[in-house]
């Protein structure tokens, strides 16, 4: 059973999309998504860091340079503070070039008595709530799968160009902190950090150090939702001298807390693809649930092949963490145990809008690094929704965002998303924990 499926109206029209999707070539490649399996192998021990970031909800519109750079630099940015603290490689993962599909309470949203189909993500519909852009469209198929070989191109040319070199930091425009009004000490300890990272790297290279170039050339890979079971079947194969289905839509999908349902849909095709899977887990999730899935999933315990992304927010994740890491540790689960802060601390402000309070989230970050500290684990990574435009969407933060702010740059389609100043503040938290975790 397919617990998020779409009823489209038009047979023929999603027969031929999805036809014409399992013609078009892969988005991504079977040799990138086994080097990634290869760094999360590594994160789980502690050897690297995981960082996965973006929109909760692409839009097609979003898809502007602009967007999609900025989105790269506060990725780049806040890796590189963590890097510099917690001296190990980030292994970064954008939530990007296809994360058009939103999983949903409802199947239908009522509004002053009429009542249409919910917003899927632009993948399936639009979020104008009018009849028309909220019909399911398999034409939107296509158009996501366009659009995310177009991120996927800027995102690689960016890449190849320099953007991303670790010796040049100050490239990635300092000037951004000006315009998102960053504070002085925030600005100050990132240039600090760019300074002592650039002359670490000099003196690395100077002693002859070859693994310098892990660090750096900054690799990106690419991470979304697994909802559209048509979408991500019509782009699954085989390729030619490797064993097993990839799925080549992304390099990391995830299953989320809808569709973890040991008998659905999603972890019957989860189970047979070869990509590392994330599984999100949610504060009701059970111990004996967690090694069932594990089990299907994985079944020959692969070391990098399943991600545990916990979002248990910031009120229970002290209570009910503890004892299911120390029961997948005791069963012998190879894992890489990830935190997701965002999706358990959303609140409705008194007007109304969906919003995060920094404080919850960064509570939640750090008492599940100190869960993971008592029982001798490690957490080996983060999950969060942010931009790198100067929303105002979460409160609280250096950036100081209040509930009255919200209605000031509130673009978000789905979920409240950290801005820039909250993300970059964030991963300095992060990085200070790194100097210590796992190396007791």
């Amino acid at each position: 059973m397919d617990a998020q499926a779409i009823a489209y109206d038009d047979a023929a029209a999603l027969d031929a999309a999805c036809a014409r999707l399992r013609e078009l070539p892969p988005l991504v490649t079977s040799w990138e998504i086994s080097r990634l399996k290869g760094l999360l192998a590594e994160a789980q021990v502690g050897k690297r860091f995981l960082l996965q970031g973006g929109d909760c909800a692409e839009t097609l519109a979003d898809c502007r340079s602009s967007v999609i750079a900025d989105k790269l630099k506060i990725l780049l940015q806040m890796s590189l503070v963590m890097v510099h603290e917690g001296k190990r490689p980030v292994v970064r993962v954008g939530r990007f070039a296809g994360q058009y599909a939103k999983p949903r309470s409802k199947p239908v949203e009522s509004r002053e008595g009429v009542a249409l189909p919910s917003y899927f993500g632009d993948m399936v519909n639009r979020a104008d709530f009018t009849g028309d852009q909220r019909r399911p469209d398999p034409g939107n198929l296509l158009a996501a799968y366009a659009h995310a070989a177009m991120t996927l191109n800027f995102v690689r040319s960016l890449s190849a160009g320099g953007f991303a070199d670790v010796h040049h930091p100050e490239q990635w425009e300092l000037s951004f902190f000006r315009r998102a009004n960053a504070p002085d000490s925030l600005r100050q300890e990132y240039e600090r950090t760019t300074r002592q990272l650039a002359d670490a790297l000099h003196f690395m290279e100077a002693l002859g150090e070859m693994t310098v170039e892990e660090l750096t050339r900054v690799d990106f890979y690419t991470s979304h939702e697994g909802l559209s079971l048509l979408y991500e079947s019509a782009q699954t194969r085989a390729v030619p001298r490797r064993e097993g289905f990839w799925d080549l839509t992304t390099h990391f999908p995830w299953i989320g807390e809808r569709t973890r349902r040991l008998d659905g849909a999603h972890v019957e095709y989860f189970r047979g693809i070869e990509n590392p899977v994330g599984i999100k887990l949610g504060p009701g999730v059970t111990a004996d649930q967690i090694l069932r899935l594990v089990d299907a999933l994985n079944p020959r315990n692969e070391a990098g092949k399943i991600a545990l992304v916990t979002r248990m927010g910031s009120g229970r994740v002290g209570d009910v963490l503890p004892g299911l890491v120390e029961v997948v540790k005791r069963a012998g689960r190879t894992v890489l145990w990830v935190c997701d802060p965002m999706h358990g601390n959303t609140q409705v402000a008194p007007a109304g809008q969906k919003t995060r309070d920094f404080d919850d989230i960064l509570r939640e970050v750090e008492t599940t690094f100190d869960v993971h500290e008592a029982c001798g684990t490690i957490l080996g990574g983060v999950h969060f929704e942010l931009t790198g435009e100067d929303v105002t969407e979460c409160i609280g933060g250096a950036a100081g965002v209040t509930v009255d702010d919200l209605d000031r740059n509130y673009a978000s389609a789905c979920d409240p998303r950290l801005n820039y100043r909250q993300a970059l503040e964030m991963g300095f938290r992060i990085a200070k924990r790194l100097a210590t975790h796992g190396r007791r």
